[in-house]
């Protein structure tokens, strides 16, 4: 047996990647959304800082597509390239939540 150096395929338990792929859809529907009155709904004139709020959702959502996609490759069934796909999808949940979170500020009059 030769010794090509690559290690074992570890597949995830049943149920991983399935419950990862409804997460991140939940929130990818839950981004657009509120992107969508964030950006063409609500009342008030655009800022500095509304536009950085807008670009953290448009990032949120680029990340949440990123994840999404990677999650539905056949690969994403090995532990390590899933670890990677879950990476991507905090990153997009750390994105999202600064959007909303700056967006919250902005509409309260906070900042």
């Amino acid at each position: 047996m030769i010794d090509d150096g690559a290690r074992p395929r570890a597949p995830l338990p049943a149920g991983y990647r399935q419950g990862v792929i409804s997460a991140i859809t939940v929130l990818l529907g839950f981004s657009l959304l509120f992107l969508r009155y964030w950006g063409f709904e609500a009342e008030g004139e655009w800022t500095i800082g509304s536009l950085v709020a807008a670009a953290l959702l448009g990032l949120a959502i680029g990340l949440e597509l990123v994840a999404l996609w990677r999650s539905l490759q056949p690969r994403d069934d090995d532990e390590a390239v899933y670890q990677i796909t879950l990476r991507w999808f905090l990153a997009s949940i750390i994105a999202l939540l600064a959007g909303v979170t700056l967006a919250g500020l902005i509409a309260s009059h906070a900042i």
